[in-house]
């Protein structure tokens, strides 16, 4: 499809200086000022754990936290109900592990529904099982802030239920459940600073405020100080798999987590570095994104998130071991799976005209399509066709599924607007679970198609490549790479620096490399300056491009570490040929 290179700010391409000011400049980070620093910059590139907000600010968290260490204290057996992505796994993790460290004789349990037999979310079922079995307090992470029917179940039964979630809540204050607590950074009467936590954050801050309520003062017990810093790591690994803009306090989370992964005291956490083959790494955002988000993620969608959830809590080395290699041969078994479904998908939504101009998002249903992996289908069909996408599993009487969305097309909103024909759905902007009756489904489809057509025009459906600023070959040294490297972490709201290389020449033939030949190595000059490119799936340009051919190209720039030497090796974003030598 066609890609539209769009500058972060009109003036960026021309404005003067160093490459790492103009960066800033283009990502509104402020002017500059007599120290050469940037208005806003320096938060931003040196963020502190002192940038964390006040976590009795959010709405019912002190009731939610004060309830908590008094059933704790009291023995009274708590269960934590978390959602089975990594999102809610990590924040399980997080309020298990403050629990029961704030009083190791804690009668403190966890439960995570089927994804495939419960679907998302609390249900009556199971609050009234975890009734029977003697629990006195449940607290939801990352769910239930749309779960009317079970709170009410909950209070019939004399059950404590707490809430707390992220996902989009309701507009008025009267449509929220009828919990005893609903803890959620953007509920209508909130006036929390920060409003995009994701779950495993909004349960870090009622982790953090457990421990104030503990040490009977805003400074903890060393102990516990510890262990807040330690669960940073499952804190950077909820924001950073449940993609959430890593700004605000999700930079603090994610910055200071991530350095806090590879060490962590915790065995689990250990464990899945190291079976994901990044024993000997540094940790970063897109090893979380595309190595252990991906792991964590695969036995809930082809099984259960029992397991992922006990290595990260109970599980001792040998069992985080053997749990952490079952992760990782579900999740090659996902792969395969995905790999059926986008090819299938892509071939029906072409044939139905869902990737023209006509009809303007996506919505298929397939029997064969397994529903524990039509999300990650989902988004990737999102990104090549640019358009919002739903692939559900189709079963005689009810279809099961997930969406995504594109920049500004909000998901949960047109789904609500079609809401007639739905059984239930929930999410946020950007993605959305959903269950529909099957004799439905026809005219669910033709409805949100109709509000998509509404709600996006045809330059809405082209693919946008954002680009920081202009660049020359001969800024990109291998000090300013690294400099531009600390903006990182990378991820929504923050990503990679990307800069356009506006007239270079190919100095040689390309070079395809990898197992399968698969990506590519250009090798470019300009002046007496000469990098090679790298291309990741991109050997299907090596045919388009020759020695002496001139090019423009979007990059990111990076270094690459060899034997002990650094080197400048920017990756290829999209390239266009100025001039094709023959």
């Amino acid at each position: 499809m066609t890609r539209r290179w769009v500058f972060r700010t009109a003036g960026a391409p021309d404005r003067e200086g160093c490459l790492f000011d103009r960066v800033l400049s283009a990502r509104g980070l402020g002017e500059a000022r007599g120290t050469g620093e940037r208005e806003g910059a320096g938060s931003f590139l040196h963020p502190s754990l002192r940038d964390l907000h006040d976590p009795s600010l959010i709405p019912d968290l002190d009731r939610a936290a004060q309830r908590l260490l008094g059933a704790a204290r009291a023995r009274e057996r708590i269960v934590i109900y978390g959602d089975y992505d990594v999102d809610g796994i990590t924040a399980s993790t997080i309020l298990y592990h403050m629990l029961l460290a704030i009083e190791p004789g804690a009668d403190v349990a966890t439960y995570i529904p089927h994804r495939l037999e419960e679907g998302y979310g609390l249900n009556v079922q199971a609050i009234e099982r975890l009734a029977r079995e003697g629990a006195r307090v449940v607290v939801s992470v990352d769910c239930g802030i749309t779960a009317v029917e079970p709170a009410c179940q909950a209070r019939c039964l004399g059950l404590d239920l707490i809430i707390t979630d992220h996902h989009t809540p309701p507009a008025s204050m009267d449509d929220l459940p009828d919990a005893m607590a609903v803890v959620h950074p953007r509920r209508p009467d909130s006036t929390y600073p920060f409003g995009d936590l994701c779950g495993a954050g909004v349960a870090y801050k009622l982790a953090w405020r457990l421990a104030t309520l503990d040490a009977g003062s805003a400074k903890v017990h060393d102990r516990l100080r510890t262990l807040l810093l330690e669960l940073l790591a499952h804190a950077a690994l909820g924001a950073i798999a449940d993609v959430v803009p890593l700004v605000d306090e999700n930079r603090v989370f994610a910055r200071f987590g991530l350095a806090r992964i590879r060490g962590s005291s915790l065995p689990g956490l250990g464990a899945l570095v190291d079976a994901s083959g990044l024993g000997s790494e540094r940790v970063d955002s897109e090893h979380v994104g595309f190595a252990l988000a991906p792991r964590l993620n695969a036995c809930g969608r082809l099984g259960h998130a029992g397991d992922a959830l006990e290595l990260f809590t109970t599980a001792g080395p040998a069992r985080a071991r053997e749990i952490a290699r079952r992760l990782c041969r579900l999740n090659d078994q996902r792969r395969e799976m995905q790999r059926t479904i986008a090819d299938q998908a892509t071939q029906l939504a072409q044939e139905a005209g869902m990737t023209g101009t006509d009809r303007r998002t996506i919505v298929l249903a397939d029997a064969s399509w397994h529903p524990g992996v039509v999300g990650i289908v989902c988004s990737r069909l999102a990104d090549r066709f640019a358009r919002p996408t739903i692939l559900l599993h189709r079963e005689a009487e009810v279809c099961t599924g997930s969406g995504r969305s594109i920049d500004g097309f909000d998901l949960h909103g047109a789904l609500a607007a079609c809401s007639g024909h739905l059984i239930q759905f929930g999410g946020h902007r950007m993605a959305a679970g959903l269950k529909i009756r099957t004799r439905n489904l026809d005219a669910f489809v033709e409805a949100f198609i109709a509000e998509a057509n509404r709600r996006l025009t045809v330059d809405d459906l082209v693919l946008r490549l954002h680009v920081d600023c202009r660049a020359s070959l001969g800024e990109l040294t291998p000090e300013v790479v690294t400099r531009l490297d600390t903006l990182a972490p990378f991820g929504r709201g923050n990503p990679r620096v990307a800069v356009r290389l506006a007239d270079v020449r190919v100095v040689s033939d390309p070079e395809r490399f990898g197992r399968q030949g698969s990506h590519l190595s250009v090798r470019v000059g300009a002046g007496d300056r000469q990098v090679r490119l790298v291309g990741w799936n991109w050997a299907r340009w090596g045919e388009r491009i020759r020695a002496g051919s001139r090019i423009e190209a979007v990059v990111t720039p990076k270094i690459s570490t060899w034997n002990g030497s650094a080197r400048v090796e920017p990756e290829i974003r999209d390239v266009r040929l100025i001039d094709r030598r023959a």
